[in-house]
C-alpha cells in the first residue's frame, strides 16, 4: 500500500441504526477500488470488516474495523463501527479516529432510534456529518419523502448532493447536482449524459436549493448569487467543501451498496469535499493541545481500539495525529509514563495486515505488544508529550454475577475478564462487597454473551452469566433481652460463658453498634471483647433468610462466669445463643436495598415507563423536561430486585430511545408478601 500524505487522506466512520447496510457499504467501497477479488456479503460471512467469529455467526458488526480504500489518487480510511446498541463504546473509538462521520440510512425504514443515537454522538464530537441514504434499489422507496424526513429531523442544512434516476430494480443513476449531469450506472464506472427531460423540472429545483444552501454560508457567493450571476461548480465546491468541515451543511448521497450503485460517485464525492487531516479541526479531541498534521512534527498518536489475541499479543489500532510515527521507534505513554517501542506497525484491511516502515500525521495503523498501552492512551515523543482526552463511555448498567463453570475455569477467569476488560473498555468487572459475587457490567445481554463467548474462545475459559443476588438485609423491630449460657463439662477443664444482652433497633443506616454496660465485674473485662466478637459473628447470617442484620444494637449488661472454667471461646459461644434467643424474639424482618432512577424517554412514552414502573413497586418522585426537545426525565424510586434488568425493559418499553441513570438511596423494609417468598426460597436452599 502507497504511502499518503495527509492531503490526500480521508477518515470517515460509518455509523448507522442495526441492519442498515454499513458492512455492505464498506465492502461495495474497498471492492470498486480494484484491490479485491470478490465482493463479500454479509450473509455469507465473508466481508471484510466482520471477520471476528461472532460477528460472522451472529451477521452483526461487534468491532470497530478499518477498510482502506485508495481511489483517486487519495486514501479513504473507512471505518466500520457497530450499529447495535450494545456496542456504543465501538462506534465511539471510531468517531475519535475519524474527521467525519457518514450516517448510513436504510431508504426503506428511514430515520431510525440508531440513527438519532449516532447522530448524536458524531455531534458531540464536533464531527462534519454526512447522510447517506443506502438500499435505493429496494421498492417503496420515496426518495422526496426521505428528504423531507431528514430535514424536519435535522434541520435546514440537510443538503442533498445527488437525485436518485429511478427507484427500485430501476435505480440507474444519480444526477450529480453541483455539475447538473446524470451519472448512469455502468459495470466499472458510470457514464456521463444529459438529465432526463422528465427529471429537468425537479432536479432545476433541486439544484436552486442546494445553490441556495451553500451561498448562504460564504459571504462572497451570496453576493454574486443575489446579484444572479451563474454559479458554476467550480465556484460552489470550495464553498461546499467548507460548510461541510465547519458543520453548517449536511449532503446526502445515495447508494445501493449490494449493487455496487452509487458507491464510486460517493468515493468521488469524499475526495472531492470531506475534510483531509491537514483541514480536519480535531480540537474536541486535542482539548488543550493545537495539534496540526504536519509529518515533519511531534508525534501524537492514539490508540482507539485493542484486541486481545492468545496468539499475538495485545494489537493496538491509532490514529496518528501529528508527527511520523516509524518502525523502531520509541514513544512515551503519556498516561502511564511508560517507554513503548514500535516495533513494525501495520496497515489494517479488515484483519489483514500490510507492514510498512512509517505511518504519517492523519493515517490509521496498527502495531503489536504495547504492553502497557490501552485503548485511549497516547503515545508521544519524549520530548513533547501530549495527552490527548481519554474516551468518555457511558456507564454500563446492565449487570451479571460471573462463575465459573469448572474448577478448571475458575483458574483462568480473573486474568481472562481482565484481559476481554482490556479489549473492551466498555465492559467493567468488580467483585460485589455485599455478596461476594464478580459483577461484569455491560450494555446489555448480547454483550455480556458475546464478552463470554470471545473469552471461551480466546483464552479457553468457560463461564456462565446469571442475574447477582441482591443484597438484602435482615434487622430487628422491637427491643428485647435475652440470655446465652455456654455450659461443657468434657473432663478437666470444662467451658462456661453467661451473658445477657439486650438488642434494639438503630436508625436505617447505622449499622451493628456494641455496648458494654456491664457493672461489678459480673463479667470480666478479658472476656468482653470475645462477647462483643461473638455477636459480630453471628449476625453475617440473619436467621429469617440468612442475610447479615444491620441497623441492630447489642448492649452487654449482664452475666456471669466460672473461675476455672470460663474461656474467651465460652463467652464468644455465649454470646451467639443470646443472639439466637433475642433475634428470634424481636420482629425480625427483611431489608431491600431501594434504586433511585432518573429515566429520560420521548415525552409519547412517558405513560408507558410510568405503568411499568408503577408495576415494580416503584413510585414517581417527579417529572421534569430534558435537555433536549420533546424529552421527559422521570425520577423513581423502586426496589433494585425489580430493575436488574431494566437496561432490557427500557429498551423494550421506549424502543431503544430510553436513558437512564442509577443509584442506591437506602434499605427499607419488605413487603410482607414479598418477604414470605424470599423466606420460603431461603429454606428451599437449605433444604
Amino acid at each position: 500500500m502507497e504511502r499518503y500524505a495527509p492531503a490526500q487522506i480521508r477518515n470517515v466512520a460509518l455509523v448507522a441504526h442495526s441492519g442498515a447496510g454499513k458492512t455492505s457499504l464498506a465492502e461495495a467501497l474497498h471492492f470498486v477500488t480494484g484491490k479485491a477479488s470478490r465482493l463479500g456479503r454479509v450473509e455469507d460471512g465473508n466481508t471484510i470488516s466482520d471477520f471476528d467469529p461472532d460477528e460472522i455467526q451472529r451477521r452483526i458488526s461487534i468491532n470497530v474495523a478499518v477498510v482502506p480504500c485508495e481511489w483517486r489518487r487519495c486514501k479513504v480510511n473507512v471505518l466500520d463501527t457497530p450499529g447495535y446498541a450494545d456496542f456504543v463504546a465501538e462506534v465511539i473509538g471510531g468517531l475519535h479516529a475519524a474527521d467525519a462521520a457518514l450516517v448510513v440510512i436504510d431508504a426503506t425504514a428511514g430515520i431510525q432510534v440508531g440513527t438519532e443515537t449516532v447522530w448524536k454522538l458524531a455531534a458531540g464530537h464536533k464531527l462534519p456529518c454526512w447522510i447517506v441514504v443506502n438500499r435505493m434499489d429496494r421498492e417503496n422507496v420515496a426518495w422526496g419523502a426521505l428528504v423531507d424526513a431528514l430535514r424536519a429531523r435535522f434541520g435546514g442544512r440537510v443538503a442533498p448532493l445527488q437525485t436518485p434516476i429511478g427507484d427500485g430494480h430501476h435505480f440507474a443513476g444519480v444526477v450529480d447536482l453541483l455539475e447538473r449531469k446524470a451519472l448512469m450506472f455502468e459495470d466499472h464506472e458510470s457514464s456521463v449524459q444529459d438529465v432526463p427531460p422528465a427529471l429537468a423540472s425537479a432536479v432545476d429545483q433541486e439544484r436552486e436549493q442546494l445553490v441556495d444552501a451553500i451561498a448562504a454560508t460564504d459571504d462572497a457567493l451570496l453576493e454574486k448569487y443575489l446579484e444572479g450571476q451563474p454559479l458554476a461548480r467550480e465556484d460552489l465546491e470550495p464553498a461546499l467543501k467548507a460548510a461541510i468541515r465547519e458543520g453548517k451543511l449536511y449532503p446526502v448521497c445515495c447508494t445501493a451498496a449490494t449493487t455496487l450503485r452509487g458507491v464510486r460517485e460517493l468515493l468521488d464525492a469524499l475526495v472531492a469535499l470531506a475534510p483531509s487531516p491537514a483541514e480536519a479541526s480535531v480540537a474536541a479531541r486535542a482539548g488543550d493541545a493545537a495539534l496540526t498534521a504536519d509529518p515533519t512534527g511531534p508525534v501524537v498518536a492514539q490508540v482507539f481500539k485493542t484486541i486481545a489475541d492468545p496468539y499475538v499479543g495485545k494489537s493496538s489500532l491509532f490514529r496518528v495525529f501529528s508527527g511520523t510515527v516509524t518502525s523502531d521507534a520509541h514513544l512515551v505513554n503519556a498516561t502511564t509514563g511508560a517507554t513503548e517501542r514500535i516495533s513494525n506497525p501495520h496497515y489494517q484491511i479488515g484483519k489483514e495486515a500490510v507492514a510498512t516502515k512509517a505511518v504519517v500525521a492523519g493515517d490509521i495503523a496498527s502495531v503489536t505488544k504495547l504492553e502497557t498501552v490501552g485503548t485511549g492512551d497516547t503515545l508521544t515523543s519524549p520530548e513533547h508529550r501530549v495527552a490527548l482526552p481519554k474516551f468518555a463511555l457511558p456507564s454500563p448498567l446492565y449487570f451479571a454475577a460471573i462463575t465459573p463453570q469448572a474448577q478448571a475455569d475458575l483458574d483462568k477467569m480473573g486474568a481472562a475478564l481482565a484481559r476481554i476488560a482490556e479489549e473492551d473498555p466498555s465492559l467493567h468487572v468488580s467483585r460485589s462487597e455485599h455478596t461476594g459475587e464478580t459483577i461484569l457490567a455491560a450494555f446489555g445481554e448480547s454483550h455480556v454473551q458475546i464478552s463470554l463467548e470471545r473469552i471461551r474462545r480466546k483464552f479457553g475459559a468457560n463461564l456462565k452469566a446469571d442475574v447477582p443476588q441482591v443484597a438484602y438485609r435482615e434487622t430487628i423491630r422491637k427491643k428485647v433481652q435475652a440470655h446465652g449460657r455456654h455450659k461443657r463439662q468434657t473432663g478437666g477443664h470444662g467451658q462456661f460463658g453467661d451473658v445477657h444482652v439486650e438488642f434494639e433497633p438503630l436508625a436505617r443506616g447505622s449499622g451493628f453498634v456494641f455496648e458494654d454496660r456491664v457493672v461489678g465485674g459480673r463479667v470480666p473485662r478479658n472476656f468482653i471483647p470475645s462477647v462483643e466478637k461473638g455477636l459480630a459473628e453471628a449476625i453475617g447470617h440473619g436467621l429469617l433468610a440468612g442475610y447479615p442484620v444491620v441497623d441492630m444494637k447489642a448492649a452487654l449488661f449482664d452475666g456471669s462466669y466460672h473461675q476455672v472454667d470460663s474461656s474467651d471461646e465460652a463467652f464468644r459461644m455465649a454470646a451467639r445463643l443470646a443472639y439466637q434467643e433475642g433475634y428470634a424474639k424481636a420482629e425480625p424482618v427483611l431489608l431491600e436495598p431501594i434504586i433511585k432512577l432518573a429515566i429520560t424517554i420521548p415525552d409519547a412514552f412517558t405513560g408507558d415507563v410510568i405503568g411499568d414502573i408503577s408495576g415494580k413497586r416503584g413510585h414517581v418522585l417527579g417529572m421534569n423536561a430534558a435537555a433536549e426537545s420533546g424529552m421527559t426525565t422521570v425520577e423513581v424510586e423502586v426496589p433494585e430486585a425489580e430493575v436488574q434488568r431494566y437496561a432490557t425493559d427500557l429498551r423494550s418499553i421506549t424502543q431503544g430511545r430510553g436513558v437512564f441513570t442509577r443509584a442506591f438511596v437506602r434499605y427499607q423494609e419488605v413487603p410482607g408478601n414479598v418477604q414470605e417468598k424470599l423466606v420460603a426460597q431461603a429454606a428451599a436452599k437449605k433444604g
